[in-house]
């Protein structure tokens, strides 16, 4: 594919850029007058990056910050035109397609509005997407629609998922009580298998204990992916805050004991609370 010179000029000057600029852009950047790096990307190579764009535009979500979130939202609809560029030069399908393919698997799965279907509720509304989910997927048991569930999904999330669909075929815990005694069980499974020495075995328990730990999230209602996180972000505060303490005395961390450390930790903690 050659650019004219007025293509160019039009993609330069353009007054206000829309979606059709968008493709037009990413097309020119593929072609063969294009840029070299991005006439080299595959599917595979930009992958991560597609990752890091949809954390980052997470991130502007929970920092409330329209001008990041505008930004990093056209980073991810820049990572989608990308990957659909590559699929149209193979003629396997156009954004067009992209479009129209979730346009009706709206209208499909909202047949409370588009059509004749009441809903009492959300609640309804949900269980609906689901059976029609189910159904529009050829989904007949409830294997598959564990099967269903994106395997590429961060551990936690991948693993309550599994958990809700589970408990639609009744396979659940009755209770955050029930699930909760289960992790007292697995704990002690996994002492047993450390105090046997056997690596696999340890692994194989630990992941039964993290699965419980999120079944028992899941019946209290808790994200459990949000819970770590946020979690690992007290830490990194709380490691941040012991060691300006420590430095503050002019130690240094990796001279002390752990119960030396413990007690610095502690102060830490003290602190923070004070200023929260």
């Amino acid at each position: 594919m050659r650019t004219s010179e007025e293509t160019l000029a039009a993609l330069r000057n353009c007054p206000h850029y829309g979606i059709a600029e968008l493709l037009q852009i990413m097309q020119v950047l593929r072609s063969e007058n294009g840029c070299p790096w991005d006439k080299e990307q595959t599917h595979q190579s930009i992958r991560q990056d597609f990752l890091e764009e949809c954390y980052e535009a997470v991130e502007a979500i929970d920092l409330d910050s329209v001008p990041m979130m505008r930004e990093e939202l056209g980073d991810v609809l820049l990572q989608v035109v990308f990957h659909c560029q590559i699929e149209t030069e193979q003629s396997h399908f156009t954004f067009d397609d992209i479009c129209d393919e979730l346009c009706r698997k709206l209208v499909i799965r909202h047949p409370h509005v588009f059509g004749s279907t009441e809903v009492s509720g959300s609640e309804e509304v949900l269980k609906n997407w689901d059976s029609i989910k189910q159904e529009t997927k050829h989904q007949q048991t409830a294997a598959d629609t564990l099967d269903g569930v994106c395997k590429a999904l961060p551990a936690l999330m991948y693993a309550q998922k599994l958990g809700k669909r589970a408990g639609r075929a009744g396979m659940d815990w009755r209770n955050a009580e029930d699930a909760f005694r289960y992790i007292r069980k697995e704990t002690d499974e996994l002492e047993a298998a450390m105090q046997s020495g056997d690596s696999k075995q340890i692994e194989e328990e630990l992941g039964d204990l993290l699965f419980s730990c999120v079944n028992t999230a899941r019946h209290l209602h808790i994200d459990a992916e949000t819970a770590m996180r946020d979690a690992a972000e007290k830490f990194r505060r709380r490691f941040a805050e012991t060691e300006k303490l420590v430095l503050a005395d002019k130690k240094e961390m990796a001279s002390l004991e752990i119960e030396t450390l413990d007690e610095y930790w502690a102060q830490a903690k003290k602190n923070l609370a004070a200023s929260e």
